[in-house]
């Protein structure tokens, strides 16, 4: 038996929360993260994993050797890093946690980039629509918070997106542009749940210094957290919507949609890229931290608002 392998295949099935999910994880065959697991147990002469035909929990030895198993792998996954950091490629495995609108719309088009620098690093990309903190199972989380993040883990950050009211230049011509934020309540609002938003929005003009605090709509025509479902809908003509920058970038700049009450701003995020603290950075993780400073840069500033049409100067009507 493979112990190594096995330890490996047994901490996946509980980060999975089952075999069937290490499985997939791991392109392991069922059969064969089943048999590891078990032929864990037999050499350790344990049960580790209490099972039933719908879940699976760990039992007390099973807790106290996992413990042991997750620091054993991160010795020799640092172990390999040590050596890899001084081979002339960075190569291996890299695990990345990423909101799912900056992967879309922002980093999916950058990979070929990445790849063509460093052809023997592959990747998993995780991708969730709320992601709030560090994920310790993942060599770099990137995040889009409004405040700095906290916590003992590395941070770092490269960018800062403006959320922007957005709308189609049809559904403008139907209902009208808003010169004033109060006038938003007027519209067809496209929005995340009430729940991930403040109770209302302070707006504040670049020009004459004006502060205005709208009521955050209750019932917008559109609620979703799905952010690709917004900008979709934005594009079809449906309403105002409340999108990133990094999200409405390139329809902007190509008219597909207009920004709503230029010259006014309200919310912006910061993305910061995160690792947990380790002695050592493998030679891939660091790699891929130096290529999205590089390529989104290393401020905190936004840097998909250089076109005209997206930072909020004032546009033709």
């Amino acid at each position: 038996m493979d112990q190594l392998r096995a330890m490996r295949v047994f901490a996946r099935v509980i980060d999975e929360g089952s075999f069937a999910g290490a499985a997939r994880a791991l392109d392991l065959a069922p059969a064969v993260v089943t048999r590891l697991v078990a032929e864990l147990e037999d050499h350790l002469g344990a049960r580790l994993i209490q099972r039933t035909t719908r879940s699976l929990a760990l039992t007390g030895v099973g807790e106290r050797y996992l413990e042991r198993v997750r620091a054993i792998l991160a010795d020799v996954d640092e172990a390999e890093s040590l050596v890899q950091a001084a081979s002339e490629e960075p190569h291996g495995h890299l695990r990345v946690m990423v909101p799912s609108a900056f992967a879309s719309h922002q980093l999916a088009r950058h990979l070929p980039a990445f790849h063509a620098e460093h052809p023997r690093i592959t990747l998993s990309l995780t991708s969730t629509v709320d992601l709030a903190s560090i994920d310790e199972q993942h060599d770099i989380t990137i995040l889009a918070l409004r405040d700095p993040p906290e916590g003992d883990f590395v941070a770092r950050q490269f960018a800062r997106s403006e959320v922007i009211l957005c709308a189609s230049p049809a559904y403008l011509a139907r209902a009208g542009r808003p010169v004033d934020p109060l006038e938003l309540e007027q519209h067809q609002m496209l929005l995340p749940p009430t729940s991930m938003l403040q109770r209302d929005v302070s707006f504040h003009h670049d020009g004459d210094k004006r502060s205005v605090r709208v009521p955050t709509p209750r019932r917008p025509l559109l609620s979703t957290a799905h952010t690709d479902t917004l900008y979709a809908a934005a594009l079809a003509g449906l309403g105002i919507a409340g999108l990133t920058s990094l999200v409405v970038e390139e329809a902007l700049r190509r008219g597909a949609l207009e920004r709503v009450l230029p010259g006014w701003h309200a919310l912006s995020l910061g993305l910061w890229m995160t690792m947990p603290s380790r002695k050592h950075v493998p030679a891939r993780t660091r790699a891929f931290w130096n290529f999205m400073l590089h390529t989104f840069g290393d401020a905190d500033r936004d840097p998909w608002q250089t076109h005209p049409l997206c930072s909020g100067a004032p546009t033709p009507v």
